[in-house]
């Protein structure tokens, strides 16, 4: 029995290993290809001939446009996952605490209108926020706002969560005479803390990686854009050739924040996930 649970193991570490050699492959061509110091586009080797950090000089350097864009994203991405947070536990909190007339319709009406894809209303949100001076210059504060509104519709795992919270602490708390906001705040929140993690990482990782609705509400202004946006603008550029190692260096960068967050609070997402998967 041993050897078999041995042989097993065996087979299953080499399966995982090569899983994991075929995931990181591209991560590790970018990587690469981000030090390569001879000029051109995509080449027929992996290993670079001319080690050079030419490429992520010009990102910190030059006309300094990539630190206006990543600062934009970082911006943009801070703003929605501290107000997004904040408004998916009032509303989840709310909805699983308070008993309230049409409760289960808003909850209803929240679950339809979640199974229509986001995008069917761009061009409405774009002419919206034409209106309200909110594209282009005023690119980055657009998207903060579009990105909160519609945040409350978010709150099926985090009501989970609270939903495995014992109601009888809080009917202890209101006797003790603490309000609702104090229950939230001081017992619910500190018990919570996966959950908020959770909640946070997600709202971080969607305006980080937002590609086409960026693009629509910045259209064109260069300094009004997201590094998704233009690192995009870089290859459709007629300088492919120049750009390429540039853009494989802007990739790096971007990946760095978010790999560094799921590491350190990965333990956190995890239970998070799995401790709002419940029934409510």
């Amino acid at each position: 029995m041993k050897r078999k649970k041995r042989i097993t193991n065996t087979i299953c570490y080499v399966v995982l290993i090569l899983m994991s050699i075929i995931w990181l492959f591209p991560f590790v061509g970018l990587v690469l290809q981000s030090f390569r110091g001879e000029s051109g586009g995509m080449v027929a080797y992996l290993v670079p001939k001319e080690w050079s950090l030419k490429n992520y000089q010009y990102l910190f350097g030059g006309d300094g446009k990539f630190l206006k864009w990543y600062g934009n994203t970082l911006t943009i991405a801070l703003f929605v996952s501290l107000l997004q947070t904040l408004v998916v536990i009032c509303v989840s909190y709310a909805l699983s605490r308070m008993r309230f007339r049409g409760r289960k319709a808003l909850m209803n009406i929240w679950l339809v209108l979640g199974m229509f894809p986001g995008f069917l209303t761009m061009i409405c949100l774009y002419f919206l926020l034409k209106t309200l001076g909110l594209t282009e210059a005023g690119a980055v504060p657009g998207l903060i706002l579009i990105s909160v509104a519609s945040s409350g519709m978010g709150y099926y795992v985090c009501k989970g969560y609270f939903d495995t919270i014992p109601k009888a602490l809080d009917e202890a708390a209101i006797i003790d005479g603490a309000t609702r906001a104090q229950i939230l705040y001081k017992m619910v929140i500190p018990m919570s803390k996966p959950i908020i993690i959770y909640t946070a990482l997600v709202a971080f990782m969607a305006p980080w990686c937002d590609y086409i609705f960026a693009s629509y509400v910045a259209f064109g202004y260069e300094r009004g854009y997201n590094v998704a946006v233009a690192m995009t603008r870089w290859v459709w550029t007629n300088d492919y050739q120049g750009f390429f190692t540039r853009f494989c260096a802007g990739g790096i960068l971007v990946a760095i924040p978010v790999t560094i967050l799921f590491m350190c609070l990965q333990k956190y997402y995890v239970e998070g996930v799995t401790g709002g998967a419940v029934k409510g």
